[in-house]
């Protein structure tokens, strides 16, 4: 299967246009959940390609305004690449929407669209998800403060925790899109104290002088302070180690998910993301 066969095309990809600013992007990530928004300009031979604006880069750099700054390098593809080797790229690299370029953007590919093409069988989706998934599994305690948990998953370089109750059944899943989906972005000063002039500063004036308390605008990703339990995902779709990876992709499909827990019996063996769904494809 080609790229050309999965891809979403150029007229229905959502983009932002240099010069711009976060807020652009913002409405973007928060109300459809994209991960990433492709970055543009309007050159003298037409459209070109800039990059990436990724929530991760909204989240950690705040005081950042100009979406210039913001936009990510990332890898691209080609129309005729085959579906397998950008499934390679996605995992290695760890991008999920890789653009596709020639000269200019055509399209986006992402892992939704390979997760697509897993569930409908148009290429390989018969290993087993036990052989695919993830044992080291993320946790956060239910009644985590929300800014705690997403510090915690920023840490762990995951998009997602198994939340915990106090006997250390699963209770829920919290994610980044449901954390992106009540941040907000707050302006403030800070204060940067008292100044003191002395005789060797060529900036001092009438004698030694404090000039009193300086405060310059900062700006904060504001989490609402309360626990996980609040915005967490109940009523957890689950998978066990005999179902294929088609099966895992249909159940992310109807669900629209992009994990799943493992479960033996009772137990929490471990996660299925969809980027482990793709590691089956050039196995």
């Amino acid at each position: 299967m080609k790229v050309a066969d999965a891809m979403t095309p150029r007229s229905a990809v959502v983009t932002v246009e240099l010069p711009g600013t976060r807020d652009d992007v913002l409405e973007y990530l928060q109300e459809r959940a994209f991960s990433s928004v492709p970055v543009i300009k309007e050159g003298e031979d037409g459209e070109e390609f800039r990059g990436l604006v990724s929530r991760d880069a909204l989240i950690e750099r705040p005081d950042e305004d100009q979406l210039a700054l913001l936009v990510e390098e990332v890898p691209t593809t080609t129309q005729d690449a085959d579906l397998t080797e950008v499934a390679e790229l996605m995992v290695t690299e760890g991008a999920r929407r890789v653009p596709v370029v020639d000269g200019q953007l055509e399209g986006i590919v992402t892992i939704t669209d390979v997760i697509h093409a897993i569930a409908e069988g148009e290429v390989d989706g018969d290993t087993e998800v036990g052989d695919l998934a993830t044992r080291e599994i993320n946790c956060v305690y239910v009644e985590t403060p929300l800014p705690v948990a997403e510090r915690e998953l920023s840490h762990a370089g995951v998009p997602y925790a198994v939340v915990l109750d106090s006997d250390g059944d699963m209770d829920g899943i919290i994610t980044e899109v449901d954390i992106l989906e009540v941040a907000r972005v707050v302006e403030g000063e800070a204060d940067t104290g008292e100044s003191i002039a002395d005789d060797d500063d060529d900036w001092k004036w009438e004698s030694v002088k404090a000039v009193g308390n300086s405060y310059m605008p900062t700006r904060n990703v504001e989490i609402p302070a309360k626990p996980v339990r609040e915005f967490m995902s109940d009523g957890v779709v689950t998978v066990s180690k005999r179902r294929t990876a088609q099966d895992a992709a249909q159940l992310m499909i109807d669900n629209d998910i992009e994990q799943i827990p493992l479960v033996s019996g009772d137990t929490l063996a471990g996660v299925v993301q969809d980027v482990d769904l793709l590691r089956a494809l050039y196995r």
